[in-house]
């Protein structure tokens, strides 16, 4: 049994075909499909049901699976100990960031962490929440950035700034006229909410006293661009709530607009998480403190209630 036989079944389970499975592993498909047979022969049992379309994994092949995820993991983690030793910080990392945090977050830290670590081959993926922790716990992301509290058993969660929501208020709206808004001044009815799909839309209705999402009266649209539901609130459809950090993307002319929320103001947790196995923690922490360096200069909110990413 090997380390590279291992590798090959993880390979095939995920994309449950071998030619695939080949040709993400950089190998041929009859190299690949010789190391998992004699993988099976030595164990004297199947590990793959070849007789399905896709290929399926047999019960007990599901826990040779599980333990050859674990086995894998930890024997890259030797290379991590050295490197921690040797104090090196470099070779491939790749991220995950959500939709609603890549645009603003990303031009403000990236700069400053390729110029302090270049040995880095930083790789960034840009997904929603979910697909984030399959892709962590299946080692396709080193670590992501997303709103937590996520209470995701096998994940650590490392807070790095606290995001308060504002409201975007256009003149001819009911709450054009107040100075500071409140929770219970929402409608959700009149709320211009992202798409299915992005926890900030889950942080928004959270975070209003209705229980479901009330038809408009003529119309209903549901879009992933906070430029989008700015464009529409100037238009007199409705208005919309904005992580603070694309608030300050905004003209003068927009920024007049803005209603920030009565203390303590609602907002979201942003986090750095990544697996509990800890793989290549040395990038993992040079990235948190590069990215809690330069985002706390500018987000100085401290009185904040945190609203929970995920949907009632």
């Amino acid at each position: 049994m090997t380390i590279t036989q291992l590798q090959y079944v993880l390979a095939v389970a995920e994309y449950q075909n071998f030619t695939l499975a080949a040709e993400k592993s950089f190998v041929t498909q009859p190299t690949l499909s010789m190391q998992v047979q004699k993988l099976e022969d030595e164990l004297d049992i199947l590990i793959f049901d070849r007789s399905k379309k896709p290929i399926g994994i047999t019960e007990v092949g599901k826990k040779v699976v599980a333990q050859a995820k674990n086995i894998v993991a930890e024997a890259e983690r030797i290379k991590d100990i050295v490197d921690q030793d040797k104090g090196f910080i470099g070779g491939e990392y790749t991220l995950g960031i959500i939709p609603t945090v890549m645009p603003t977050l990303l031009p403000m830290f990236l700069p400053t962490f390729i110029k302090k670590y270049p040995k880095v081959n930083l790789i960034i993926k840009e997904q929603p929440t979910d697909t984030l922790i399959a892709n962590l716990q299946d080692g396709h992301l080193d670590a992501a950035i997303a709103a937590t509290p996520l209470e995701v058993a096998f994940i650590k969660e490392r807070p790095l700034y606290y995001e308060p929501f504002v409201g975007y208020v256009p003149p001819n709206h009911r709450l054009s006229g107040k100075k500071e808004i409140g929770t219970t001044d929402l409608d959700i009815s009149d709320i211009l909410l992202l798409q299915d799909g992005h926890c900030f839309r889950d942080g928004v209705i959270n975070l209003c006293t209705s229980s479901r999402i009330a038809p408009v009266e003529h119309f209903q649209i549901e879009s992933g661009s906070f430029e989008t539901l700015v464009n529409l609130s100037d238009e007199g459809m409705g208005m919309t709530l904005l992580p603070y950090l694309n608030t300050m993307e905004l003209d003068q002319r927009k920024k007049e607009n803005l209603k920030h929320f009565t203390p303590p103001s609602p907002a979201r947790e942003i986090s750095l998480i990544y697996h509990k196995s800890e793989l290549k923690i040395q990038i993992t922490e040079a990235l948190r403190e590069v990215i809690s360096g330069i985002v706390r200069g500018a987000i100085a909110f401290q009185d904040v209630e945190i609203i929970s990413p995920l949907a009632k």
